[in-house]
């Protein structure tokens, strides 16, 4: 599943890496020629699709992340209850599953393609528009609800990885926990966890993944 989701992010890079090199521009210019040809070459279609595309394929990266966070807190392989030691007097880690689910949602609700309308303008010398904007406005929206949903996955992963030891993973992974928690502490009781969420999120953003691989 997160093949698809690369094979999609690949094609709508080779997409944009096209389109930017190619000659876009109305009018194009030709100074050694001296001339000036305005061919109308500028429609946003061709950006417009990929943009709608790669929000779906990133909105199910983040959809199948809350599904592995929601697996950690649901008390299965050994692990308590929302991932806190005393679940009946502590929430854990149900909040930010709620969070993820929330945010998961609206990243549904923003796969509804921007390039599926259009909209005259110009006094219907525009008749047919991408939305390309709208597209690439919105895609925004779900890179960074697909940060904040990763961001709250690793805080519950790292938080499972309390409950085993004094078990240990592999050199690269317990180095990723390690760093991770000089940022985020564990969690015993509880606490608002608004700002573990948002130093999650920013070690995410400062993460040299070659340093784990």
């Amino acid at each position: 599943m997160h093949g698809a989701s690369k094979d999609a992010i690949n094609y709508c890079a080779s997409v944009l890496f096209n389109e930017i090199n190619s000659v876009t521009d109305n009018p194009t210019i030709f100074p050694e020629e001296d001339l000036i040809i305005s061919a109308g070459n500028f429609h946003g279609q061709p950006l417009a699709l990929p943009l709608d595309f790669m929000a779906l394929a990133l909105s199910e990266l983040g959809s199948i992340s809350e599904r592995r966070t929601y697996l950690l807190i649901s008390g299965q392989r050994g692990l308590p209850l929302y991932l806190v030691s005393n679940p009946g007097l502590n929430s854990g880690m149900m909040i930010p599953q709620y969070t993820a689910a929330s945010i998961v949602s609206q990243n549904k609700q923003l796969c509804m393609p921007a390039s599926a309308d259009s909209i005259v303008s110009s006094n219907g010398q525009e008749d047919h528009v991408s939305m390309g904007a709208n597209a690439a406005t919105k895609l925004l929206r779900v890179v960074n609800n697909l940060q904040t949903i990763l961001a709250i996955e690793l805080l519950n992963a790292a938080q499972g990885i309390e409950f085993r030891k004094p078990l240990k993973s592999s050199i690269k992974l317990e180095k990723l926990f390690a760093d991770f928690r000089k940022v985020v502490p564990p969690l015993s009781n509880d606490r608002i966890l608004h700002t573990d969420i948002k130093l999650s999120e920013k070690f995410l953003e400062e993460l040299n993944i070659e340093e784990y691989l």
